[in-house]
C-alpha cells in the first residue's frame, strides 16, 4: 500500500486531495489501483504533521500513543526513538472498514427521542432471543443513513456499518426474513407511535402544529389483477404516468420543518377530494381543535370541505381553480400591486370570508417562458423535418397534430399555413 496525491485546479489554485491505494494485479500482466481508505484534501503543513507521526490506542496502557510514520528504508529519527515503532505502508492493510461516526450518531438520536423506552414496551423479543427493537433499530437507522431496500441491508450495509459493534450483535440481526417479520410488527402501533413523538416533538422543540402541510402521492405495482379481497391495489389517476399498472393512494400530512403528523395508505382509486374530511377528524383528535393553516393543492378540497374548513375556525392556503380565477380577472385587474419581497408582488382581493392571493414571481415568470422557449424550438424543428420529408397530405396532418399533442398550448403561438389538399382520384357520382 502507499500513499497517492490526486491534484485538481479549481479557481487558478491547485488542490491535492490524499487516498491509501494499492496495487492490484490483473489479466495480461496489467496493474490498476485500487483505493482502499480516502483522507480528503490535506495541505502542505497537514500532510507534513500527518506524516511525522499518527494516533494508535494502546489496549495494554490504555492510553493514546504516537506511532511514527517513515518509509521502512530509513532509519527511525531521533523523535520517533523513543516510541520504538514504524508503521510500514507496504505491510499496512485494511480489515474490515466500517462506518462508524453517522451509527454512534444515530445511536444516540435514538435514545434522546427516549424511543428505545418506547419500543421496550412492544416489540418484546421473541422465543428464539431475536431483539426485535434492535432489528428496528438497523432498519431505522438503514434508513436514515443509506437508504435502500431490505435486501441490501441484508447482503452489503449491515457489515459494512458498526451497528452490529455498537448493538454487540452478530450477522443474524440482519437476516432477510428478521427485517421483513420486523416490518409486519410496526403497523399495529403506528397511531402510538405518532401519539409519542408528537410528545417528543413538543418537549425538545415546543412546536404548535399550526401550519400543516397536506398532499397526496401514488405508488404503483407492475402487477396483474385479481388480487384478495381488501387488497388496496387498484387502477386510477397515475402521477408516476403509468395507467397500465394498479397502484395505491399514499396521503401525507407534515409541518413546514418536515415532520410528518400521520399518514395513510389507501386505495389507488381514491379520488383526491375526497381524502380531506377523514384527515381533518384525526388531527383535531390527536392534536386538539385550534386555528391551523392548512396548506394544500387545488384538487384536495372542495367547496364543502372548505365552508366546514372556516365553520371549525381553521384557515387554509389553497389554489384557486382555473375557472373561477377567470371571474376574478376583472376583479383583479383593477388592484394595485404590493411588492411582497424583492421580485415577488401581489394583489389582494377580499371577498366575503375568504382573500385571494394573486402572487407574481419573476423567477416563475422566467422559468415558464423558457419552458415554453424550450417546446416551441422542438415544434420549429419538427415542421422543418416534415417540410424537407413531403409526406402524403394525410401522413402530414397526423404528424402536425401529434406535434400540436406533444407541446400542448405552446401550439397556439404558431400560426401554420398548410398546403392545398390533393384533388381526390376517385370521382364521385352525383
Amino acid at each position: 500500500m502507499y500513499l497517492k496525491c490526486h491534484r485538481r485546479f479549481k479557481d487558478g489554485k491547485q488542490h491535492r486531495y490524499w487516498s491509501i491505494a494499492e496495487k492490484r494485479r490483473l489479466s495480461r500482466g496489467r496493474v490498476a489501483d485500487r483505493h482502499v481508505l480516502y483522507l480528503g484534501e490535506i495541505n502542505d503543513s497537514q500532510r507534513e504533521a500527518w506524516l511525522k507521526s499518527i494516533e494508535a490506542f494502546d489496549e495494554d496502557r490504555q492510553e493514546q500513543r504516537h506511532l511514527a510514520l517513515f518509509p521502512a528504508d530509513r532509519d527511525i529519527p531521533e523523535h520517533a526513538v523513543e516510541f520504538g515503532v514504524r508503521v510500514r505502508l507496504k505491510e499496512f492493510r485494511l480489515e474490515r472498514p466500517r462506518q462508524w461516526g453517522a451509527c454512534w450518531a444515530f445511536c444516540r438520536l435514538w435514545q434522546q427521542l427516549k424511543l428505545d423506552e418506547f419500543w421496550s414496551e412492544r416489540l418484546k423479543d421473541s422465543r428464539e432471543g431475536t431483539s426485535w427493537c434492535q432489528v428496528l433499530m438497523v432498519l431505522t437507522a438503514y434508513r436514515w443513513i443509506d437508504p435502500g431496500s431490505e435486501w441490501r441491508l441484508h447482503r452489503e450495509w449491515y457489515a459494512r456499518s458498526a451497528m452490529a459493534d455498537l448493538l454487540q450483535q452478530d450477522a443474524a440481526l440482519a437476516n432477510k426474513d428478521t427485517l421483513y417479520r420486523c416490518l409486519d410488527r410496526l403497523l399495529e402501533h403506528k397511531e402510538a407511535l405518532f401519539g409519542f413523538l408528537k410528545e417528543r416533538w413538543q418537549d425538545l422543540f415546543g412546536v404548535k402544529f399550526d401550519v400543516l402541510l397536506y398532499d397526496l402521492t401514488s405508488s404503483y405495482f407492475e402487477s396483474d389483477p385479481p388480487f384478495p379481497e381488501g387488497d388496496k391495489r387498484r387502477f386510477g389517476y397515475s402521477r408516476d404516468h403509468r395507467p397500465d399498472c394498479v397502484q395505491v393512494v399514499i396521503a401525507l400530512i407534515v409541518t413546514p420543518e418536515g415532520f410528518p403528523l400521520t399518514y395513510e395508505v389507501m386505495a389507488g382509486n381514491t379520488a383526491d377530494n375526497t381524502t380531506l374530511p377523514g384527515f381533518l377528524q384525526r388531527i383535531e383528535a390527536r392534536y386538539g381543535q385550534a386555528n391551523r393553516v392548512w396548506v394544500m393543492d387545488r384538487g384536495v378540497p372542495t367547496e364543502e370541505h372548505l365552508a366546514e374548513m372556516r365553520r371549525r375556525g381553521a384557515s387554509y392556503l389553497v389554489g384557486t381553480p382555473k375557472g373561477r380565477l377567470s371571474a376574478l380577472e376583472q376583479d383583479l385587474a383593477a388592484r394595485a400591486w404590493r411588492e411582497a419581497r424583492p421580485e415577488v408582488r401581489v394583489k389582494l382581493l377580499p371577498q366575503e370570508q375568504e382573500l385571494y392571493v394573486f402572487v407574481e414571481s419573476q423567477a416563475r415568470i422566467s422559468k415558464e417562458r423558457a419552458m415554453r422557449r424550450r417546446k416551441l424550438k422542438w415544434l420549429w424543428r419538427r415542421l422543418k423535418e416534415l417540410q424537407r420529408q413531403k409526406p402524403t397530405y394525410e401522413t402530414l396532418l397526423m404528424k402536425i397534430g401529434a406535434a400540436r399533442t406533444e407541446v400542448g398550448q405552446v401550439a397556439s403561438l404558431v400560426n401554420l399555413i398548410l398546403p392545398d389538399p390533393p384533388p381526390s382520384s376517385v370521382a364521385r357520382a352525383a
